[in-house]
């Protein structure tokens, strides 16, 4: 057992912390809660980027992407955890954001959707939330009923993050009630400019994205905006939310590192009482347990990244990364502005954002409470 890891993915772990280092922590106070400065550091960093030869990393070669694989892009997505200088769901400083889905477009579809994607020039959303139908899509109430040559969408997606900068949408919706989600779902690109299709809700919440509820009021979708084929859209849902929660541990480890990082400096320069907080074992202990916390979590992770790229089922190290980091990453931002004490709370300092960023991270993507009920499902079921 090697726990070494190859030397391009060391050389590309130090490469990605130089660069967050001393690109992207020096504006973390320029640019935090503001979304809108945030957003335009891809393009103002963009020339740095491709120097560093990652842009368009996660892109597969045969789009003009370097086609890394997963273990790749966990070393990637950790080190970009450690700043808060990017936007917490939507990292794109190394090219745009392309959902995976879209890579099984072909011949037009792909010409008019996906394309303009990597090239930059188009925005996609992923809708498949509903109010009554988050963790669980199976009681999706959007449907899309066949006519001839078009399909006919009614419904309502809520907390669509990107909706209102959307180009089109990844719309999920059912097809066949009976069956549902075992291959009633499907998976429609519609333009969010088609007649129909209307924007109705921002929510303001306590982290910086603002996600949107979007009304399909009789949208026709031609057939051949279907991807896929009917009743694949609960599975490539599920596919992408897949790498989605592997994702989440990733920048999970990146939270854990930085905060262990503040709080080790912060408890060895701050004097109380006449000696360093690094004394107390009241400081020391939860920076102990920062420090195992991630240990475990990049052997987690170095873990789902082998079996996913060997293309073997990883669903249950998935929710394991998923569950464990975003739980612990939540409490190390905790214990880390705890350990500050009242600058801790200040936006002065990246904790704050940390700890409003991490807490919203378990609900979103599979609340870590279904994701326990779906592991222990598998847990019981072999035993």
């Amino acid at each position: 057992m090697d726990f070494e890891p190859p030397e391009e993915l060391r050389l590309l772990k130090e490469n990605v912390r130089r660069f967050v280092d001393r690109e992207l922590i020096p504006l973390e106070r320029e640019v935090v809660n503001n979304v809108k400065l945030q957003k335009e550091l891809p393009n103002r960093l963009r020339a740095k980027a491709e120097a560093l030869g990652l842009w368009l990393y996660d892109v597969p070669v045969e789009f003009g992407g370097l086609g890394l694989g997963m273990a790749a892009k966990i070393t990637v997505w950790s080190e970009l955890g450690r700043t808060t200088a990017l936007p917490s769901r939507n990292v794109n400083v190394f090219g745009p954001s392309v959902s995976p889905i879209l890579y099984q477009l072909d011949g037009e579809a792909r010409e008019n959707y996906l394309m303009p994607v990597i090239r930059g020039e188009k925005r996609s959303c992923f809708a498949q939330t509903e109010a009554d139908a988050g963790s669980d899509p199976a009681a999706m109430r959007t449907a899309a009923v066949k006519d001839g040559n078009h399909y006919v969408i009614n419904g309502v997606k809520r907390f669509i993050t990107g909706a209102d900068e959307a180009d089109f949408a990844q719309v999920f919706a059912v097809t066949d009630a009976q069956k549902r989600s075992r291959g009633g779902i499907s998976a429609f690109l519609v333009d969010m400019d088609a007649p129909g299709v209307k924007v109705s809700a921002s929510y303001d919440l306590m982290v910086d994205d603002r996600p949107c509820e979007i009304i399909f009021d009789n949208v026709r979708v031609p057939a051949g905006n279907l991807i896929g084929s009917e009743g694949d859209g609960f599975g490539l849902a599920q596919s992408w939310i897949n790498a989605g929660r592997i994702r989440h541990g990733a920048r999970s480890l990146g939270v854990m590192e930085r905060c262990l990082e503040l709080a080790v400096s912060y408890a060895k320069q701050r004097k109380t009482f006449g000696a360093p907080l690094s004394q107390r074992q009241a400081i020391q202990w939860p920076i102990i347990d920062m420090h195992m916390d991630a240990h475990k979590l990049r052997l987690m992770l170095h873990h789902v990244g082998w079996k996913f790229d060997r293309g073997e089922d990883c669903r249950e190290e998935a929710f394991m990364v998923k569950i464990f980091g975003d739980e612990r990453s939540f409490w190390a931002a905790d214990r880390c502005m705890q350990i500050h004490g009242g600058i801790g709370l200040s936006k002065e300092l990246p904790i704050e954002r940390f700890f409003r960023d991490q807490r919203s991270m378990m609900i979103t993507e599979g609340s870590i409470e279904v994701l326990r009920m779906a592991l222990a499902r598998m847990i019981l079921d072999r035993r």
